[in-house]
């Protein structure tokens, strides 16, 4: 059942409830076949594009395009598109077989065809087993691969996933967003995936969004973003959450005692605060080290060295857990940060 994927455009999106700009000058082009995850926090506008894209809101401004068709004036009936959300929705008196078959009778496909495409998809997400089965009889984790299967079933031109797996468990979510990514290569379906968990985003997607207030503050790999981010606010949300004092001479950061190239997007001189992520500090014990140890929290095979620098502020490395003998409360230790390009923003933009 391959589909080619087809392309996604939204251009200018506004979005006005009120005095709330939902979505403001939203553009994000999805290339056919690509799986692009909206990440923010709640109330950021993620999950608003998403449904103008699936037609069950209207944009105030701006153009949304599927295929190269402006789809503002299709009904959502008529849009083709495949929708899982975070609550299951599946028919409680129906077999899994038929809750996945159910858009296909809407569509007017005959039993056997219906029948043999259903089957098809719950193979595709490993549940055929269980064809038979009511959802009451099913874990949270199968009943959502019940939801992507049904979905997917009616051979949409775009996948829609709005937090489809945020009311799972840790493990079952881990599980399930790679099975959500193996079936989107599989079946080559363009797809907007929205969650708030950073890890998700950059685990499953082509591409990452990050929407703060309405707006795109950045779209890129999730290698860029995490490595790379554009602003103070993507830098905190995808973790750098490391607040160093820096000084900025000649596109340069020098900071505790160290220097390395400022990022784009970095101030161009003077003093501001770098933005580090926690696994690329360095921690080793020194009596003569201007730091020094305020708690070590294990986390498994990692830990997290919590430390004061010599000026009092705080600084956490993330540590093999085993390369933390002799770091303990109290210990000296000198503290750097393994070399890479930092972005340096003004003290006052501090995330």
């Amino acid at each position: 059942m391959t589909r080619n994927g087809v392309a996604v455009d939204f251009t200018d999106v506004t979005r006005v409830y009120g005095a709330v700009r939902a979505l403001d000058g939203f553009t994000l082009h999805i290339e056919p076949g690509e799986m692009v995850a909206l990440l923010g926090p709640s109330g950021c506008g993620k999950t608003t594009a998403l449904r103008i894209l699936a037609g069950l809101d209207e944009q105030t401004s701006g153009t949304v395009a599927v295929d190269g068709h402006d789809v503002t004036d299709v009904p959502p009936n008529k849009r083709d598109m495949g929708m899982v959300f975070q609550a299951y929705s599946l028919f409680p008196h129906l077999t899994v077989l038929d809750n996945v078959a159910f858009g296909l009778k809407l569509r007017g496909k005959a039993r056997r065809e219906r029948t043999d495409l259903a089957a098809d998809m719950l193979d595709l997400v490993g549940l055929s087993e269980h064809k038979q089965k009511y959802a009451s009889q099913l874990s949270g984790g199968q009943q959502q691969r019940v939801a992507l299967a049904r979905a997917l079933a009616i051979q949409p031109r775009v996948l829609l996933l709005d937090e489809p797996l945020s009311a799972l468990d840790a493990k079952v979510r881990v599980q399930l967003r790679d099975e959500i990514r193996r079936v989107q290569l599989e079946v080559g379906t363009t797809t907007l995936f929205v969650t708030h968990d950073q890890e998700e985003a950059l685990a499953v997607a082509d591409r990452v969004g990050v929407v703060n207030e309405g707006r795109l503050e950045q779209v890129a790999a999730p290698a860029d973003v995490y490595a790379h981010p554009a602003t103070p606010f993507v830098a905190e949300f995808v973790g750098l959450n490391n607040k160093v004092s820096a000084q900025v001479v000649d596109g340069r950061a020098h900071l505790l005692g160290m220097s390395m190239p400022a990022a784009r997007g970095s101030i161009g001189s003077g003093s501001g605060v770098a933005l580090v992520r926690p696994e690329s500090v360095t921690v080793t014990a020194d009596p003569a080290g201007a730091a020094s140890v305020t708690s070590v929290a294990f986390l498994g095979p990692i830990s997290l060295v919590h430390c004061a620098l010599a000026d009092g502020s705080p600084i956490v490395a993330q540590v093999g857990s085993a390369h933390t003998t002799g770091l303990a409360p109290g210990v000296q230790v000198t503290v750097g940060v393994e070399p890479a390009e930092l972005l340096v923003v003004p003290a006052a933009a501090k995330p």
